[in-house]
């Protein structure tokens, strides 16, 4: 699913016009970003919840020259889905 087909499906079940859809996507994705930006976590009960985690330094190999190669840590945005849904993404994984 991209961004669009979340529009669409606004218009169609939320009786939202085209550029309301948009509006409603685009400023929702928007006020996430900046709080993850900020440090903050966003929970979305019976979805999961995103935060902000360090990301360890570590090496890489590059194989043609068979050198390690140092690869710098940071940060990175790690979801974590809440307990409903990971137990229906289990049940599809049995099927």
């Amino acid at each position: 699913m991209i961004k669009n087909d979340i529009f669409l499906v606004l218009e169609q079940k939320g009786n939202f016009s085209r550029t309301k859809a948009v509006l409603l996507v685009e400023t929702i994705l928007k006020s996430m970003k900046e709080a993850l930006l900020r440090g903050e976590k966003i929970e979305i009960r019976g979805f999961g919840s995103f935060r902000v985690v360090p990301k360890k330094s570590g090496y890489g190999r590059d194989i043609r020259r068979n050198k390690q190669i140092p690869i710098a840590g940071g940060k990175r945005v790690k979801f974590k889905p809440g307990q409903d849904f990971k137990v229906k993404i289990k049940k599809l994984s049995v099927e």
